[in-house]
C-alpha cells in the first residue's frame, strides 16, 4: 500500500558565494545555517577554493557567465524568501550580483567578504569600488571591523567609531548596517546594528578561542534564514548574534587549523533534550532506590540536566518541585521538565564555563561530615560566599557565585559549597554522566 506524501514548504534562501573546500566557511557553511534555521538553501558559486583550517592554497572565480546562469536558474524556479551575499572576488561578480539583487523582491544580507580569517584576500582591491552599488542594495551589511573601513575608509577601534562607520554605510544606501566587533579588543564582543533611527549595541562575552572560521558566513546566513521566516531585522539579527556566540562556544575540533563554528549547534542543542531528560530521570530512579534522605536538604534536592550546548536555565531539564524527604525515603513527585531549576541549574552553567564536558548537578546538605567526605572526590570543590553574590532585590545569584569561584580554578570543578546569609549551608555535586552524579550523591550519605 502506497502512502499519500506530506511535503513541507520551507522558506528559500539562496547563498551567492564562494565554495571552501574545507567546510567550514563559504557556500558549505552557508547552506548548512540556512538548512538548520529550517529554511531550503539555494546557491550561486562565485569561485572555488582550495583551502582548509590552515589557510587557502588557490583560488579559481567562475566566469562571469556561469555565475549568472546559475542565479538565472535559480530564481526561475525558486520563490527567493531571502538572499545573502559572501565571496563575490572581482568586480564583474559584484556588479552581476548587485543586478541581480536590485531585481529580487526580497532581503539581501550583504557579508562583504575581503579576506580569509586566515589572512588570504579573497577580493580583488579593484573591486573594492565596487561595492558600494551592492551595498546600496542591501537590507543589512554585515562588515567586520577591517571591511567596515575599507567600505568607508573610516578608522574604527571601539564601538563609538563602529556605530559611525555603521552609520556611513546606512547613508551609502543600506537599510541597515551590523558592524562586527570580533576584531577589537575587550572582554566581550560588541557587534553595532545601525539604522537610520536607531544605533544598538549586542554583547557577548569573548570566547577565547581562534576557532572562528566561518562565523561571518554562518552569521549572516542565520539573519538572512530569519528573515526569510518574516522575522523583523532587529530580532532576526539578535536571533543570529545568538547562534553565533554559541556556535563560537561549541565549536568544531576539525582539522590541523584552529577548526570551524558550530553551523548546526541550535538543532544539536533541541535534538539533545529528550534524551537529557530522560537522563535525569534515571537519577531520579537511581536516588530513590537509595536511602538518600539523610543528604537531602531543608530546601529540598534539585536534580539538574544541562544539554551539551546548554547556555540558559531554559536549557537544563530539572525536578519540578524538588526531590524531598518523606516518612518512607524521599519522593519527586511532579516529574522532570526544562526551566524548573534556576538556582543548581545556574551553579551547573557556571561550573561548564570551566569545563563543558559537566553536565550533571544536584544540591545537597552541607555540614562536617559532608566537608570530610568532599576532599575524598577526585577534583576541586570551590567555595563561595552567598552574602557577596545578590541581585538588586535581594536575591543569591548562584551562578554568579560559583562562576566567580570557578574563575582560575586548575581542573574540573566537582562541587561548589554556598555558604553565608540566613539560609542552610549547601553543597552543588556536578558530573559529566548520570552514573558519576548518583555515585557522588551515594558516597556523601555513606559518609553521614
Amino acid at each position: 500500500m502506497s502512502r499519500e506524501p506530506a511535503p513541507v514548504t520551507p522558506p528559500v534562501v539562496c547563498t551567492i558565494a564562494g565554495s571552501d573546500s574545507g567546510g567550514g566557511a563559504g557556500v558549505q557553511a552557508d547552506l548548512k545555517t540556512v538548512e538548520a534555521g529550517g529554511g531550503f538553501g539555494t546557491s550561486v558559486v562565485t569561485s572555488v577554493t582550495a583551502q582548509n583550517t590552515t589557510g587557502v592554497a588557490s583560488t579559481h572565480v567562475l566566469p562571469v557567465e556561469e555565475v549568472e546562469a546559475q542565479a538565472a536558474a535559480v530564481v526561475e524556479d525558486f520563490d527567493v524568501a531571502a538572499v545573502k551575499t559572501g565571496m563575490l572576488a572581482t568586480t564583474p561578480v559584484v556588479e552581476l550580483v548587485t543586478d541581480r539583487v536590485a531585481g529580487l523582491d526580497c532581503p539581501a544580507v550583504v557579508d562583504p567578504v575581503m579576506v580569509a580569517a586566515s589572512g588570504d584576500r579573497l577580493l580583488e582591491p579593484q573591486a573594492e569600488d565596487a561595492y558600494a552599488g551592492l551595498v546600496a542594495e542591501s537590507t543589512l551589511v554585515t562588515p567586520n571591523v577591517d571591511e567596515a573601513e575599507v567600505l568607508t575608509g573610516r578608522e574604527v577601534t571601539d564601538p563609538e567609531s563602529a556605530a559611525a562607520a555603521g552609520e556611513d554605510l546606512v547613508d551609502i544606501g543600506a537599510d541597515a548596517a551590523l558592524v562586527k566587533g570580533g576584531h577589537l579588543e575587550g572582554e566581550d564582543v560588541v557587534d553595532v546594528l545601525v539604522t537610520d533611527d536607531t544605533v544598538e549595541t549586542l554583547r557577548h562575552a569573548r570566547v577565547d578561542t581562534a576557532a572562528t572560521h566561518g562565523s561571518g558566513c554562518t552569521l549572516s546566513s542565520a539573519v538572512a534564514t530569519r528573515l526569510a521566516h518574516g522575522d523583523d531585522l532587529a530580532t532576526a539579527v539578535q536571533e543570529g548574534v545568538d547562534l553565533l556566540a554559541r556556535a563560537v562556544r561549541y565549536n568544531l575540533d576539525v582539522g590541523e587549523g584552529p577548526g570551524a563554528v558550530h553551523h548546526t549547534v541550535g538543532i544539536r542543542g533541541q535534538a539533545a533534550r529528550q534524551p537529557t531528560a530522560e537522563h535525569v530521570e534515571q537519577v531520579l530512579r537511581a536516588l530513590r532506590e537509595r536511602d538518600i534522605s539523610s543528604v537531602v536538604p531543608e530546601v529540598g534536592m534539585d536534580v539538574v540536566g544541562a544539554t551539551p550546548y546548554a547556555e540558559t536555565e531554559g536549557e537544563c531539564a530539572a525536578v519540578e518541585g524538588r526531590v524531598t524527604r518523606t516518612l518512607d525515603g524521599v519522593a519527586a513527585p511532579r516529574g522532570v521538565r526544562f526551566g524548573a531549576s534556576t538556582t543548581v541549574a545556574g551553579a551547573l552553567l557556571a561550573a561548564r564555563e570551566a569545563d563543558a564536558a559537566l553536565r550533571f548537578a544536584a544540591n545537597c546538605r552541607y555540614d562536617e561530615g559532608v566537608e570530610a567526605a568532599l576532599a575524598d572526590l577526585d577534583g576541586p570543590v570551590v567555595e563561595f560566599d552567598r552574602e557577596e553574590h545578590v541581585d538588586d532585590s535581594g536575591v543569591v545569584v548562584t551562578r554568579q557565585g560559583v562562576r566567580a569561584a570557578v574563575t582560575g580554578t586548575s581542573g574540573t570543578p566537582v562541587a561548589a559549597v554556598g555558604e553565608g546569609g540566613p539560609k542552610e549551608p549547601l553543597v552543588t555535586l556536578f558530573a559529566t554522566d548520570t552514573g558519576t552524579l548518583v555515585d557522588r550523591v551515594t558516597m556523601l550519605v555513606e559518609a553521614v
